[in-house]
């Protein structure tokens, strides 16, 4: 096993876009495989954003999805999957349901309202732009897309958050590739997968990191920052699945997240993993899964370390 060039489009047919507003501190970053791309979904967190997850359930009729937008602007921020849907239409692509083509965009967002103008959202406009700004050799991490506004460590409020960001890993084992696109954005704190290194979280006055799962045992804590994290990404492989087998992948992808942050899944949190695969190579499932796992994990470490601080949210590279 051997790292490969390190980002989700080192996937033949992924294009990624990223759109955003340094006023409003938010944004949308796009994931489009417009020759399709047999989807799906594990949604962990108990406070989700998302659209068409259920189209996702492997006894629904469509297995294919053309796009996922993962958006910034809490609930508000679903409606860039709009502009997405008319971008492709505008190239006729999508499911075909004989008047025309439908195209298929599934979608879930983070809440980042908190920081910078919290009138702007990622809306249509948004994300037809980050149709445009689409390539296949996209490879920025950090301040970008639906990036720009995460923050990480809830448990004292935003006010002791720490800056995160958008991040991106890939795992090239023979002609197989996973990889995954992750905005981490959660209540929790961030380890390093490897080392259990703690890169970031909740942050006292005097700007050390705290221990939040300790916090959380000491003070009896079942509050903090309710219903304003999440942690969203996207898993592809250019591997064969079925879409019960993409949502078994999504699945165990979730336990990078496990992995790598703490406390993880709350009440909080609105976690998705999503899965494309583009079919081009024959692997057993269980593999795939567990790479999509570690390189969950591998992305997530990256996209703090990526980060860069805002204003008085501090970042890992402030800190270390």
């Amino acid at each position: 096993m051997d790292m490969y060039n390190g980002y989700i489009t080192d996937i033949e047919g992924i294009k990624v876009g990223h759109a955003d507003d340094l006023e409003g501190m938010t944004g949308c970053s796009v994931i489009i495989c417009e020759k399709g791309a047999t989807a799906g979904v594990d949604v962990r967190g108990s406070a989700p954003g998302t659209r068409e997850t259920d189209l996702l359930k492997s006894e629904k009729l469509v297995d294919k999805v053309h796009a996922v937008i993962l958006s910034g602007g809490s609930a508000f921020g679903l409606d860039a999957a709009s502009g997405v849907m008319k971008y492709l239409e505008d190239k006729n692509v999508g499911f075909d349901v004989g008047v025309t083509n439908v195209p298929i965009v599934t979608s879930a967002v983070i809440f980042d309202l908190n920081i910078g103008n919290h009138k702007i959202r990622p809306n249509f406009n948004m994300g037809y732009k980050a149709c445009l700004n689409a390539k296949e050799n996209e490879n920025r991490q950090g301040n970008i897309g639906v990036g720009l506004g995460a923050t990480v460590g809830k448990i004292l409020g935003p006010e002791k958050a720490m800056k995160s960001g958008l991040g991106s890993a890939s795992i090239k084992l023979g002609d197989l590739i996973v990889s995954a696109l992750v905005c981490v954005n959660s209540y929790g704190d961030v380890y390093d997968y490897k080392t259990n290194e703690l890169l970031a979280g909740a942050i006292d006055e005097n700007n050390n990191l705290i221990n939040s799962y300790k916090y959380m045992k000491k003070h009896r804590v079942s509050s903090g920052f309710p219903n304003k994290n999440t942690t969203i990404g996207v898993i592809a492989t250019n591997g064969e699945l079925t879409k019960p087998q993409a949502n078994k992948v999504s699945q165990m992808a979730q336990n990078g997240l496990a992995r790598s942050i703490n406390p993880i899944h709350t009440m909080f949190d609105g976690d998705s993993v999503f899965t494309l695969a583009t079919g081009k190579v024959k692997e057993g499932i269980s593999l795939i899964g567990t790479l999509a796992s570690e390189v969950m994990s591998m992305a997530i470490s990256n996209g703090v370390k990526s980060a860069n601080k805002y204003e008085n949210i501090l970042s890992y590279k402030d800190i270390k």
